[in-house]
């Protein structure tokens, strides 16, 4: 079901001479079908602000399928950048296999470090899946079939705003009387213990350059983290990981699947041997969307939108 979107970002990745001519050219002719198909298919409201904090308008697109009979499953897509960089523009090429899939796709920014501090991005996807449930009547959005996704601190995003509860505190910045749960995650080789990259053998920079000087930094990182949130009762979870990222380390990912298996929470960690932190080729890619389609099937949320005849 994603093979042909999931070409199709191939092809706008990798030059098209690579493959030969004829190739090429059968190729872009199934594209521009495709392409043509999803621009008839779909609506785009771009930059729907969502909340407003440190003095900045957060905002996301949404992709909205049309002649819909019912209400529509909805991704959450979340960029990545180390909390300090990345757009959501940036990154719609990602979403291509659910426009395929005729769901509806919220493309969400947040603040990043140079605006605000963590938790803010945190705090950010909170209130983008509020604002999406308390929409979904205006945008025929199915609050049932919510699933968050994203990549390297959009995968850490999408697992936050899918596993913390109210009790956090987390949403305040938001308030309201919704629940804030989705169906499921899917985690992009996210940071899972975001204290672990502030000192030792896996500091990463854009970790600290998210915390800064805060004096409570360690405290806050373990407010954060998605280790910190696992309990059972969680969404279904599935990780994406090479196995030698040097940006993320796959540790992460592996005590993730360790925790939620020992508390019997649907989860599947979907290694990618030899992976980097992104990036995988033309097979690699092919082989985790298929994943993707059949987790997202075991789990009821495989079938899309009916839409009128």
């Amino acid at each position: 079901m994603f093979k042909r979107s999931v070409s199709l970002v191939m092809l706008l990745c990798v030059p098209l001479l690579v493959a030969g001519p004829s190739a090429a050219n059968a190729q872009l002719g199934e594209t521009s079908s495709f392409l043509a198909h999803v621009s008839n298919q779909y609506r785009v409201i771009p930059n729907l602000t969502y909340h407003i904090a440190s003095n900045q308008e957060n905002k996301l697109d949404l992709y909205v399928p049309r002649g819909a009979t019912g209400p529509t499953p909805v991704l959450m897509y979340i960029h990545g950048g180390g909390w300090v960089g990345g757009t959501k523009e940036s990154s719609v090429l990602r979403i291509l296999p659910y426009l395929e899939m005729g769901w509806a796709v919220a493309n969400v920014e947040y603040r990043l470090g140079a605006v605000a501090r963590a938790p803010a991005a945190v705090e950010d996807g909170l209130c983008a899946l509020r604002w999406v449930i308390r929409n979904a009547g205006q945008y025929n959005l199915d609050t049932s079939r919510i699933v968050t996704t994203g990549n390297s601190a959009g995968g850490h995003l999408a697992l936050t705003t899918g596993m913390i509860p109210a009790s956090a505190g987390l949403d305040r910045e938001c308030p309201g009387s919704e629940e804030l749960r989705v169906a499921a995650i899917i985690n992009w080789y996210g940071i899972t213990e975001v204290g672990d990259l502030l000192a030792g053998p896996n500091t990463r920079s854009y970790a600290v350059e998210w915390m800064g000087s805060l004096e409570n930094r360690f405290e806050i990182a373990e407010r954060v983290s998605p280790m910190t949130y696992v309990r059972a009762g969680l969404p279904p979870t599935l990780t994406i990981h090479g196995d030698a990222d040097p940006t993320v380390p796959y540790q992460h990912a592996v005590m993730l699947h360790e925790k939620l298996d020992e508390l019997g929470v649907p989860n599947e960690l979907h290694t990618v041997p030899g992976g980097r932190h992104g990036g995988f080729n033309r097979e690699q890619t092919l082989a985790i969307f298929e994943t993707i389609r059949r987790f997202l099937t075991q789990h009821g949320l495989g079938a899309g939108l009916t839409t009128a005849q």
